[in-house]
């Protein structure tokens, strides 16, 4: 059966915008919700007169019954997600991951839609014994916005296991791309560019010797169509990463080399994960290849938000 109708919660998001982008090029039927901002409005420019758009929150249990209602399948991406936020608030961080999550079962199980829940390599900890982590891990989070999402994705797994949802759980492992947010509540790597850009010192957390293993929107979009093109995956959870790790040391070397920028280390963060390396077997034996250089993919981010600063 063609699951023409999708509601991406999120949608207007980083992920979420590109993910959109995809999936009316694939003449589906889009909706988003997401809350309202300046950026949301912008990241949607080129597809807003091609998909409905709702601004609301998650938390709001009346707009999540009436935007769930009569999707085929939903693309819940939106939460908060920085860590550095969660630390500061922990409160409004679980509000929105846990409650909000929430809501969505609640209409999801209500109107027997699919659902597609983004989780995140957050909720894994530290990887074990210099191991790449695979979807059997124990879930061991070491910040409130790694524990708010951990606890959103079992409390998901339950309701398939209680009530028979058909969900299908992604864990990304860490995500790069244009678009992201470069400044407060941003990620790692948009930060770095942006910082460099404007000469500004290169702050990095301790060493800089923690390692991640970063794919590039482009293929996480694709990781993100092999699932929905999959209707046998019921209850199933799964990586998408590239199965590389590097440092973020190596990164601010690159573009302090490239851009000209100083780098500066700062004291450790609380709760920051050293090592993230992911197991994708699984993903693979779905057909995914993770196709883009992550050197590449930089320089993309770098093109981009230089654009963005000449505009």
């Amino acid at each position: 059966m063609f699951m023409k109708r999708i509601l991406i919660t999120g949608g207007a998001g980083f992920q979420g915008s590109h993910l959109t982008q995809a999936l009316i090029k694939q003449n589906y039927e889009v909706t988003i919700l997401n809350t309202f901002s300046q950026r949301s409005r912008e990241n949607l420019k080129s597809v807003k007169d091609k998909v409905n758009l709702v601004w609301g929150s998650i938390t709001d249990k009346e707009i999540i019954d009436k935007t769930v209602k009569n999707q085929n399948v939903v693309f819940h991406l939106a939460s908060h997600i920085n860590v550095d936020d969660s630390i500061a608030d922990p409160v409004m961080t679980t509000q929105v991951n846990i409650f909000g999550t929430l809501n969505v079962l609640e209409a999801v199980r209500k109107y027997h839609n699919r659902l597609i829940l983004v989780s995140t390599c957050e909720v894994y900890g530290e990887a074990e014994n210099n191991q790449p982590i695979d979807e059997t891990k124990e879930l061991k989070p070491q910040s409130p916005y790694a524990a708010s999402k951990a606890a959103a994705d079992r409390l998901s797994y339950a309701y398939f296991r209680t009530y028979g949802i058909n969900l299908t759980i992604i864990r990304p492992f860490n995500v790069f791309g244009p678009r992201q947010k470069n400044q407060k509540g941003g990620a790692l790597i948009p930060i770095l560019i942006n910082r460099a850009l404007l000469k500004k010192p290169l702050t990095i957390f301790g060493d800089g010797k923690q390692t991640r293993d970063y794919i590039y929107i482009d293929d996480l979009i694709q990781a993100y169509l092999l699932v929905l093109a999959n209707n046998d995956l019921k209850g199933e959870i799964i990586n998408f990463g590239t199965g590389k790790e590097i440092s973020i040391l190596e990164i601010a070397q690159y573009l302090s080399k490239k851009l000209g920028a100083k780098i500066e280390f700062i004291k450790n963060r609380p709760g920051e994960v050293k090592r993230f390396i992911a197991n994708i077997n699984k993903a693979k034996k779905l057909g995914f290849k993770p196709t883009t250089d992550f050197w590449k993919g930089i320089n993309r981010c770098i093109a981009w938000q230089k654009g963005k600063i000449n505009r």
